[in-house]
Formats: structure tokens, sequence, C-alpha cells
């Protein structure tokens, strides 16, 4: 039984920030300076953003964790954020794997493996323990956290839940992927925060993974082969640390360039080792690290706009949900008709290091 990713389910908070709104609040901060708000500006309106969900809610609203009476930001405690993520996090987990458990015509009671992922905040026992708690998976499902591994890390998830079910036949492993990025906003003059604030927002997404008989029929993808590649530089444009006052993203102007720069060779390696040219590509699957990335993964591999449509569609409603975005895409895939079966798909994501992540898909019907 060739491994299949059965279906995808995801998950927003209920608090929609419209992107315009959350560029005057951030450009209207006590220590913004008129440079700093043109910078603020051409951030927040050159991102091909609508909106974005967040978990601290209507973050003008004053009176609140984050915001004062008079509208400006706090800055609260890296502890203190993430107890919010503790709190916020596990009901999105659930509800994401919840749709993607129905997507899939499967009972909790028949997930033989959880893989859970994030980069956004810690707790133990972790979002995997609580899934099996709150779900009702058995207690014998074996459980893997992947920490901190940023916006690349759905793909060594499904990596990891694609060796598990090629190596032990008949397994249902459940991977779910959670970020609340807006936890840890910041006002701030770095250019690179000011980008951070204007791009990244909250989601969770939750895909079944398995190499047992489907329960029902319909759309699935064939999983194919995954790779990973560093890129020759980058380890000092993206990367992620632990501050006392919440997480401190570092990222670059140079991160669309260097991406730009080496897209071709990692996915020239990827499809070489399957034998595939660029144009037997039906569908692609991009993490929208932000639009210049999209700009540039365009541009490099020469794929024309409906290549990216899904990719552009998802930042342009939610932002850049680190992990959790990839997922979103390809839930997209799943429901577009239009791709018939054996049309192929790839996907790739972009992490610290520079991290990037490849994964291979055939859409399939499957039959019950």
């Amino acid at each position: 039984m060739v491994t299949k990713l059965l279906s995808v389910g995801t998950a927003v908070p209920a608090a929609r920030l419209s992107q315009p709104r959350t560029r005057d609040f951030f450009a209207a901060q006590p220590n913004v300076d008129r440079l700093t708000a043109r910078l603020i500006g051409a951030a927040f309106d050159q991102s091909a953003i609508e909106s974005r969900y967040s978990v601290i809610g209507g973050i003008d609203q004053g009176s609140g964790l984050f915001t004062d009476d008079s509208g400006a930001l706090r800055s609260p405690s890296t502890g203190e954020r993430n107890a919010v993520y503790r709190r916020e996090a596990p009901a999105l987990n659930a509800a994401a794997a919840s749709e993607a458990l129905a997507r899939a015509g499967l009972e909790a009671s028949d997930i033989t493996h959880v893989i859970t992922a994030s980069c956004t905040g810690f707790f133990a026992p972790g979002p995997d323990f609580l899934l099996v708690r709150d779900l009702g998976v058995p207690s014998s499902a074996e459980r893997t956290h992947i920490g901190f591994m940023g916006c690349a890390a759905a793909f060594p998830a499904l990596r990891n839940a694609t060796r598990i079910c090629d190596a032990q036949p008949g397994s249902v492993v459940l991977v779910v992927c959670t970020e609340l990025c807006s936890l840890h906003i910041r006002s701030s003059r770095d250019p690179e925060q000011i980008v951070a604030s204007a791009v990244f927002g909250d989601g969770a997404a939750a895909a079944i993974v398995s190499s047992a008989e489907p329960r029902r029929s319909g759309a699935a993808l064939d999983v194919g082969a995954f790779s990973t590649a560093i890129t020759a530089d980058g380890e000092e444009d993206m990367d992620w640390t632990i501050g006392d006052h919440g997480f401190e993203m570092r990222l670059t102007a140079e991160v669309p360039r260097i991406i730009g720069r080496e897209i071709a060779g990692v996915v020239g390696s990827m499809l070489g080792e399957d034998g595939s040219p660029i144009e037997d590509v039906d569908a692609w699957a991009v993490h929208p690290g932000g639009r210049s990335v999209l700009d540039r993964v365009q541009t490099g591999l020469g794929l024309p706009d409906e290549a990216m449509a899904d990719s552009r569609a998802v930042l342009r409603d939610f932002g850049n949900m680190s992990s959790a975005t990839v997922l979103f895409i390809l839930q997209r895939i799943l429901a577009d008709d239009s791709l018939g079966s054996g049309a192929r798909i790839a996907g790739l994501c972009f992490g610290p290091g520079l991290t990037v992540e490849t994964a291979l898909f055939t859409r399939v019907e499957s039959a019950a």
C-alpha cells in the first residue's frame, strides 16, 4: 500500500486582522518616527496580504496583555506570552485535527502515531500529549514533537510520518502544525522586525498520512520523495531566538535573493532524482515566506502565474503562519478538481539556516 496524505484540516483564531488597520496601529506607536512610519507603510502595503488571524484579538483595542488604554503596545515577558500559547494552542490543534479526521472518514481511535510541530511556544506535557488526551487517540499512540524548525517544519513532520507508514504498513499518522506568531509582536524601528510584524499570522493545520486502506473515496496525495538542502549562505539572514520579551525573528532582505539564486539548483536536484522536468509539475505548494520570496521562486524557476496562485491566495488571506502555511496550500490543491488523477505536485518550504525542504506528491483518487 502506497503511503498517502489523505486529508488536511485547518483552523484559525476568531480575530481577523485587516492589514491596513494593523498597519495604522503599528505606525501610530509612540516610538515611531517619520522614517519608521514610512518603512511600516511600505512593508504592510507591499506585503500582498489582506488579512491575518490572531489569538490576541484586536491588537488595537487596548486594556490587554499586549496593549494599554492609550493603544500603545506593551512588552510582555516571554513567560507571559508563552502562557497565552499554552492556553490557546490546544484548541486550534484539536480543531484542525478533528477536521482532518472527518475529511478522511476516520476516528481518533484509528490514529497510531501523532507528530506535532511548532516554533512559537513550548510546554510539557505538550501538544502531542493533549491531542491524545482530548481527542480520544489511543494512549498507546507513539508521539513525536518537532520544535523550533521554523517555517519549514511541516515537511520534516510529513517525512517522518511517511517513514513510519512505510516501515509499519497500516499506520495512521496525525500530523499537526500550530503556530501563534502574533504572540511575539513588538514595536520596533528595526526593518527586520517591521517586516515580521507585517507578514506573520496565526493558524493550525493537520494532515492524515496513512498506509492503511482508505475509509473514504476521494482525492488524496501519494507521498513521494523528500529532500533537504542548506544554501551556501543565509545562516545569519533567517534565524529565530528566544529573548526576554518574546521570540525574536531575524529575516533580512537577503533571504529572497538567496532563495532566488539557489532555488533552480535545489529543484533540479529534487526532480532529477524523480526523473521529471519542471514542466511536468502540475501544481506547486510554495511556502509564502513573503511576497518577495514567491516572486523570486517564480522567476528563478520560470513558473507561470497560475503555478503560484494557491501560494499567493494563502498569503493574501492568512499571511505567513510559519510551519502550518504549506498545509493550507496543500488543502487547496486537494480540493482543486481541475487537477486530475496523476497530477504531479511539488512542495517547497524555507526555514532558518537557510534551509530548503522539498516534497513531491501525486494526486490520486482513492477508492474506499
